[in-house]
């Protein structure tokens, strides 16, 4: 009777520890497959980018520029459509959905852009030489209020004022019209100009592309071949 309380009483310590052991066990497994799944997630994973960057290697340099292009512009061309259904201007639309600081930055943009677009007549080139010195200015205010003083009254001139004629130029301001000056002789020179024709000059060409090439070859080839040359016309080549 003794020896079966015993067994039974081993067999009820054998059981929790046989539980525990199991649950430990079930537990390892669960976490094996997580770190399994985990791992197959990122092969996956992996292989999808290194297919999507070699794709995009593939690409020309500028494609997500041209892609952005593109995508803007069948925005632009839907709002278009829409605009239009509803009997709207669309330049009016699209004003009133700028911001004061994109317009202001589209301005500055706009003015570091050269509007020089090459010579049309003398009085746009006189206009944007002024504009080019004004911008070139920078006041001296020390020397305004210095000069405002001196003259008093007399700087606003009236048609009494007997000022003009009396303002004598600084050293600085001199050194600086002589410095602008020598640049505009400087730009001046490198102007491109149509060449004179030359009644004399020996006719070599057959039309004025021809002469271009004729000039081209002679720069680059006429001291090898003067001597070929002379002797062809004296005709004494051999």
């Amino acid at each position: 009777m003794a020896s079966h309380s015993e067994e039974s009483a081993l067999a009820t310590e054998e059981e929790p520890t046989e539980t525990l052991a199991s649950q430990k066990r079930e537990a390892r497994l669960r976490k094996f497959r997580e770190l399994h799944f985990k791992r197959n997630e990122a092969r996956k994973l992996n292989h999808q980018e290194v297919v999507e960057e070699d794709k995009r290697l593939k690409l020309p340099s500028n494609w997500e520029a041209k892609k952005a292009r593109l995508e803007w512009e069948l925005a632009e061309d839907e709002k278009k459509k829409e605009c239009a259904a509803r009997g709207e201007n669309y330049d009016r639309v699209k004003l009133l959905e700028i911001t004061a600081d994109d317009a202001e930055r589209w301005e500055r943009k706009k003015k570091k852009k050269n509007p020089d677009t090459g010579f049309a007549g003398y009085a746009e080139a006189q206009f944007r030489q002024y504009q080019r010195l004004t911008k070139q200015i920078r006041p001296d205010m020390e020397s305004y209020e210095r000069q405002r003083e001196e003259c008093g009254e007399d700087f606003h001139p009236t048609s009494n004022s007997l000022i003009h004629g009396t303002h004598v130029p600084t050293k600085e301001g001199i050194d600086r019209m002589v410095e602008d000056v020598e640049k505009q002789i400087e730009k001046r020179s490198k102007y491109s100009r149509r060449r004179a024709y030359n009644d004399d000059a020996d006719i070599d060409y057959i039309n004025e592309r021809n002469a271009k090439f004729n000039k081209k070859a002679e720069r680059f080839y006429g001291k090898y071949t003067a001597e070929i040359k002379q002797n062809l016309e004296r005709g004494t080549a051999v």
